[in-house]
C-alpha cells in the first residue's frame, strides 16, 4: 500500500511551510513516528514524523514552499524492512562478481572537495592571479575544470592580499524571512519611540542572595531576575492599560489579562514563547514557566500555539552583554521592555556618591496608541517596583511571596 504523507497544519492562519531539511534519503526505510523532515513555518520549525513504516519516496526538495495539505512524500507500507548492513556485506563476499564490483566501487565513488581545481585549471588560475576559492566549478562535486579556469576573470583594481577571499551564500529560512518582513513592517507602520530609565538592582540582589538557595531547594527552579521583571510589568500594565492594548483596524483592543512574551534564543534564531495569565502567577510560577518555555525553545520542541497571542514582550539583551538598546516592538503588540546588563556604577544616594549595580531599561512603544505620559509613567512604575520589591511586589511578606 502506498501512503501519501501530507503537510499537517502547524497552527491557525498558517497556509504553507518550507522544507528546511530532509532527515532521510529517497529510498530509505523509515519506522513509524521517525522524524523524516524539518519544516519551517513563519513562526516555528517543526519535525514531520513518518505516519507508517516503509520505503520512502520524497516528493519535495529542500527549500520548496509547500501548501498545508500537499503531498510531500510517499511511503510504501508493504515493503519489507531491508537486511542489516552486516548481512549485505556477507552476501557480497559470497559472490566473486560482487567482490570484483566492490573493489572497483571506490574508484567510481571518488569525489573532490568543492572548489578543487584540476592540475591544468590550477596552472591557468595561477597565471591569471585568480584564487580558486573565487571560481565556481562546473565539474563533478564542484571541481574546477580547465574550461572554468579559462573563463575566470581576474579581479580588476583589487590588489591581491594572498588571503582567503571566499564567499558563501545560503537561503534564509521561512522563519527568518518572516521575522525580517515583520520587523520592517513595524518600522514602517508604527510610530515607534523609546524611553529609557535606570534601575538600582541592589534590593533584588540582596533578596536573591538571601533566599535563592532555599528557593531552589524547595521549588526546583532558580530565583532569577525574570520573575521580578515580569511581576513588575504586570503591575505597571494594570496601572497603564493602554500599554496592554493594540490597534485593530480603526479600533483599540485592550486586554484584562497579561500574556507576557519572553524573547529567548533558539537553534533557529530568536523565539518569543508566551507566559499565559502572568497576573495570576507567583514568583515560583513565573520562574517555573520561564524555565519550561526556554528549554522547549532551545530543544526545538516549542509549538506555534506557545508563541502566539502575547500582549506585551520582555527581552533581555543583558545576557549577551548589551548595555543599552532600543528594542523593536513585537507586532501586533504595542510595547516591549528591554533589559540590559547590570554594571556597578556611581550613583547618588542620600546626598552621597555610592557604587551600586545599575541596569538600564528601555521601553519601545507605538506612539499611535500610547502617549508619552503613559509610556514614561509605565517605565517609572516598573522602576519603582524593582527598587522596592519587598514592599510593592511582596506586600512586605517575603516568605509568603516566595512560598517559603
Amino acid at each position: 500500500m502506498i501512503l501519501e504523507m501530507k503537510v499537517p497544519s502547524p497552527g491557525e492562519s498558517i497556509t504553507e511551510v518550507e522544507i528546511a531539511e530532509w532527515l532521510v534519503e529517497d529510498g530509505d526505510y523509515v519506522e513509524k513516528d521517525q522524524a523524516i523532515a524539518e519544516v519551517d513555518s513563519d513562526k516555528a520549525t517543526l519535525e514531520l514524523p513518518a505516519e507508517q513504516a516503509g520505503i520512502i519516496t520524497l516528493k519535495a526538495e529542500v527549500g520548496d514552499a509547500v501548501e498545508v495539505g500537499a503531498v510531500v512524500c510517499l511511503i510504501d507500507t508493504s515493503a519489507a524492512k531491508p537486511a542489516s548492513s552486516t548481512e549485505k556485506k556477507e552476501d557480497v563476499k559470497a559472490t566473486p562478481k560482487a567482490q570484483e564490483t566492490k573493489e572497483e566501487a571506490p574508484l567510481a565513488k571518488k569525489s573532490y572537495a568543492t572548489g578543487t581545481a584540476s592540475p591544468a585549471a590550477k596552472k591557468i588560475l595561477d597565471e591569471k592571479g585568480v584564487a580558486a576559492s573565487t571560481v565556481t566549478g562546473t565539474g563533478r562535486d564542484g571541481r574546477i575544470t580547465k574550461d572554468d579556469a579559462v573563463k575566470a576573470k581576474p579581479s580588476m583594481g583589487t590588489p591581491s592580499t594572498g588571503g582567503n577571499r571566499g564567499e558563501s551564500r545560503s537561503k534564509l529560512s521561512m522563519l527568518r524571512r518572516k521575522v525580517a518582513e515583520r520587523l520592517v513592517a513595524v518600522k514602517n507602520e508604527t510610530a515607534m519611540l523609546t524611553t529609557f530609565n535606570e534601575v538600582d538592582m541592589s534590593p533584588i540582589f540582596e533578596l536573591r542572595n538571601k533566599y535563592k538557595v532555599a528557593f531552589k531547594e524547595k521549588h526546583g527552579v532558580g530565583l532569577g531576575f525574570m520573575s521580578f521583571f515580569t511581576l513588575a510589568v504586570v503591575r505597571a500594565l494594570e496601572m497603564y492599560p493602554s500599554v496592554n492594548s493594540m490597534i485593530d483596524g480603526k479600533e483599540m483592543l485592550s486586554f484584562d489579562f497579561c500574556d507576557i512574551s519572553i524573547a529567548v534564543s533558539g537553534p533557529k534564531g530568536l523565539m518569543v514563547p508566551v507566559i499565559r495569565n502572568a497576573e495570576n502567577l507567583s514568583f515560583r510560577g513565573v520562574e517555573a514557566e520561564v524555565k519550561r518555555l526556554a528549554i522547549r525553545a532551545r530543544e526545538g520542541d516549542i509549538t506555534v500555539d506557545e508563541m502566539t497571542g502575547g500582549t506585551f514582550t520582555i527581552t533581555n539583551g543583558g545576557v549577551f552583554g548589551s548595555m543599552l538598546s532600543t528594542p523593536i516592538i513585537n507586532p501586533p503588540q504595542s510595547a516591549i521592555l528591554g533589559m540590559h546588563n547590570i554594571v556597578e556604577r556611581p550613583i547618588v544616594k542620600n546626598g552621597e556618591i555610592v557604587i551600586a549595580p545599575i541596569m538600564y531599561v528601555a521601553l519601545s512603544y507605538d506612539h499611535r496608541i500610547i502617549d508619552g505620559k503613559e509610556s514614561v509613567g509605565f517605565l517609572v512604575a516598573v522602576k519603582e517596583a524593582l527598587e522596592n520589591p519587598e514592599e510593592i511586589l511582596m506586600n512586605n511578606n517575603v516568605a509568603k511571596a516566595l512560598e517559603m
